[in-house]
């Protein structure tokens, strides 16, 4: 398995830099083009879940422990968070993104009946994965609800809720801008109302913030380590990161609006990452000063972590939908929503008792790029050497999102 995402990473860079070389300026248009703020917080809240939220104080420790895990000893615990989360994996975010937006109309792989296939498998897979997730981490951050360590009833009913929110918000895509811009700004609220908490009150404390940002500093002075997986667990966030890949980015290039393809690629990798480094400064604080996070700072991060998984579902939700045709002017409403969210419940328990794993999902992803690649390669290399930009249907029109159902 080692091997097979080695190659699929390599394959995903040497693809970013072809991309950059032949289409570096090349103006992007989604069929739903929208501007480029609201692209940016569809970009961030679809494209992360729960975990920014609630990983992070139960990795930090892992981390530092270099005796245990010696392989982390070339940077600091903040910057090895940083590394698993920011920067240089948005890159996958980019392929997948540029390629649906500009390659695929032409190429058409992805129509293939087996292909759709394994997409959608995809697609249900990561849904499911994103509940549990949500899941397995609330005994975690609400012990008060029970014994800090069990999955109770409460914590079913709450995943079970966010599953529905996200089903019923997935009829209509005028509420993907709402849903988005809503949850960027709470996202921001949480790390405003985090930041007082553990910085507060004195000159010595708001330097210590910016000492931690600066930690973040060993991140990029080691970059190239993070290439590769350095171990099992690094190994399972880059699957995951696969396996959200190909999704984000079928989701995501519908809304691209007329940026230039290096533009893209420079917003996919710097504008997500300030906020997640930002976060993260604040939380390594709460970590490194033993502060405690009991009370109202845990619920208001279950309650944005919530809202997460709700924007990565509904926008999961949408595009299985709607490759499956399983649409609401389809089936209606009611069906629709009865359909989904019975579907959803079942898999994310597959994942609850191991059934499942979210490293075959980005094993089959990573298959999906080599397949694409070769397809291309076969019968499709002459079409694409002569694409010159988006279809030219996709006109700049920011009105659009409102009229389409």
């Amino acid at each position: 398995m080692t091997f097979w995402l080695s190659a699929g990473i390599i394959f995903t860079l040497l693809a970013i830099a072809v991309i950059l070389f032949k289409w570096g300026t090349v103006r992007c248009v989604g069929v739903t083009p929208v501007r480029t703020f609201t692209f940016i917080a569809i970009l961030f809240t679809s494209g992360l879940d729960v975990g920014l939220i609630m990983f992070p104080l139960t990795e930090f420790a892992g981390y530092a422990d270099i005796k245990a895990s010696p392989e982390y000893a070339f940077a600091n615990p903040l910057a090895i968070e940083f590394g698993f989360w920011g920067f240089l994996i948005w890159g996958f975010y980019f392929l997948t993104c540029f390629y649906f937006c500009v390659i695929e109309p032409k190429v058409k792989f992805f129509e293939i009946a087996w292909v759709k296939l394994i997409n959608n498998i995809v697609i249900i897979g990561t849904c499911a994965f994103t509940a549990f997730l949500l899941l397995s981490n609330l005994p975690w951050y609400l012990p008060s609800l029970g014994d800090g360590e069990s999955i109770i009833p409460t914590f079913y009913l709450m995943v079970f809720a966010a599953i529905c929110f996200a089903v019923y918000s997935s009829t209509d895509i005028k509420y993907v801008r709402f849903l988005s811009i809503s949850t960027t700004w709470l996202f921001i609220a949480l790390i405003a109302f985090m930041w007082f908490g553990a910085f507060a009150g004195s000159d010595a404390q708001t330097s210590a913030f910016v000492d931690n940002l600066a930690l973040i500093g060993g991140y990029f002075g080691n970059i190239d380590e993070f290439v590769l997986p350095l171990n099992d667990y690094h190994a399972f966030y880059l699957f995951w990161w696969f396996a959200w890949s190909i999704m984000i980015g079928q989701f995501t290039s519908r809304f691209v609006g007329g940026l230039k393809t290096y533009q893209v690629l420079a917003a996919m990798l710097i504008f997500p990452s300030i906020p997640i480094a930002i976060w993260f400064s604040v939380l390594y604080q709460y970590h490194e000063a033993g502060i405690a996070t009991a009370g109202l700072k845990n619920i208001a991060m279950v309650f944005v972590g919530v809202v997460f998984v709700i924007n990565s579902l509904d926008s999961l939700i949408r595009l299985y939908t709607d490759n499956l045709n399983l649409t609401v002017k389809r089936f209606g409403k009611f069906n629709y929503i009865a359909l989904n969210v019975v579907a959803l419940s079942l898999l994310t328990l597959l994942f609850k008792f191991d059934f499942l794993q979210i490293q075959w999902v980005g094993a089959l992803v990573i298959a999906l790029f080599f397949g694409c690649a070769v397809f291309i390669g076969y019968s499709k290399l002459k079409t694409v050497k002569n694409i010159e930009g988006s279809p030219k249907d996709n006109k700049l029109d920011y009105t659009k999102i409102e009229t389409v159902s």
